[in-house]
């Protein structure tokens, strides 16, 4: 299959504080690769590295055949959506003129945007469900509701590759399972390739297509979830106790008792 984005040999330090470690991953088209570890292992770091945010040591990033840091941002932009952690607008736009925004990239500087850039919006909006909310503004929408308005705006932007910083972060239980069937259907229908950082090794397993377990900067392991996600390597990389419930749905992991008794 088509590789969206390859990482190849990349390092990257902040000083003496952390570093990433010669990291290599590929993501094809219409494929969900997981980062997955412990807070402060580097997966925030690996996504903006590949999104030209921050430029490694060494290394390099190819995105769509093309190196992410000899491109301008605006050509960047539309190969890549990135969707934060958290997003807090400066102004109460509506839901449909935030999604509007992913077109910037489309547009000549002082351009407005064009009857086919709000079909292109609206188009994403009906794609992640919120056509009817998108008049109301985005401030006033719910947790669950606004991580698929920021997602709205990546898929506007028309990417190969779409980039999600813990995107289930401050979810409820229903919005979590919402938001990342959401990408997985929209990574198979549009075959855009997504890297998404996750902190749940479930979650993982269910959502992902391939898996990059990492401890403190570096890869643990890479592939498939049931063969990356395993009792052994959780308890390696989190330093907890875990056992494995075997279901009829698939493996799941479960944190051990003993580790709070």
């Amino acid at each position: 299959m088509e590789a969206i984005v390859s990482v190849e040999d990349l390092s990257f330090s902040y000083g003496n504080t952390f570093k990433l470690n010669s990291i290599s991953l590929n993501v094809e088209a219409g494929t969900v690769l997981t980062l997955l570890g412990p807070n402060g292992c580097g997966k925030t770091t690996l996504l903006k590295c590949i999104n030209a945010l921050l430029k490694p040591e060494r290394g390099k990033v190819i995105i769509n055949g093309k190196n992410a840091y000899e491109l301008k941002r605006w050509e960047l932009a539309r190969l890549v959506g990135y969707v934060p952690q958290a997003h807090v607008p400066p102004f109460p736009f509506s839901t449909l003129d935030l999604v509007l925004m992913g077109r910037t990239a489309h547009l000549d500087f002082f351009q407005q945007p064009s009857k086919l850039d709000r079909q292109i919006a609206e188009r994403a909006l009906s794609m992640v469900g919120l056509s009817h909310l998108s008049h109301r503004p985005y401030d006033q929408l719910s947790g669950g509701e606004r991580q698929l308005a920021l997602i709205a705006r990546a898929i506007a932007q028309e990417p190969r590759l779409l980039l999600l910083d813990e995107p289930t972060a401050h979810l409820d239980f229903k919005n979590q399972f919402l938001v990342l069937g959401m990408v997985r259907r929209i990574a198979r229908e549009n075959g855009i390739g997504v890297v998404m950082s996750l902190h749940d090794p479930n979650q993982a397993i269910m959502f992902s297509d391939s898996v990059a377990l990492m401890k403190n900067g570096s890869l643990f392991a890479v592939g498939p979830p049931h063969s990356v996600i395993t009792r052994e390597r959780i308890e390696a990389v989190y330093e907890i106790g875990v056992r494995v419930v075997n279901h009829t749905d698939g493996s799941f992991i479960m944190p051990s008792m003993e580790n709070f008794s």
